[in-house]
């Protein structure tokens, strides 16, 4: 299982954990990445496969002081934030000027 945090941008968001399984990570975050934007994830997979997807994972919802590590980040209403993470991996997070941000 692998650990999603989602930033939300509603007012009252909490930014909860919920646990994947590996087929559900690779569905949200392809090719190695770790942040997601839910408008793209929809981009790129099938609505009924990612509502399949999802249901499961909404019922794994993890209390942060049990998580064992952050795998991934989706993000929702949060489109303002894509220009930090052009290449869709934290670790490689930039200002818009191109600098890092770590």
């Amino acid at each position: 299982m692998k650990n999603i945090q989602i930033f939300d941008g509603a007012e009252n968001a909490v930014f909860d954990i919920f646990a994947a399984t590996d087929e559900e990570f690779a569905l949200i975050f392809p090719s190695g990445s770790d942040v997601a934007f839910i408008d793209e994830v929809y981009q790129q997979q099938s609505a009924e496969v990612l509502s399949a997807a999802f249901k499961a994972i909404w019922e794994r919802r993890l209390s942060k002081s049990q998580a064992m590590g952050i795998h991934g980040i989706l993000f929702y209403d949060s489109e303002h934030k894509k220009i930090y993470y052009p290449t869709r991996r934290d670790e490689e997070a930039i200002n818009p000027n191109g600098s890092r941000l770590r």
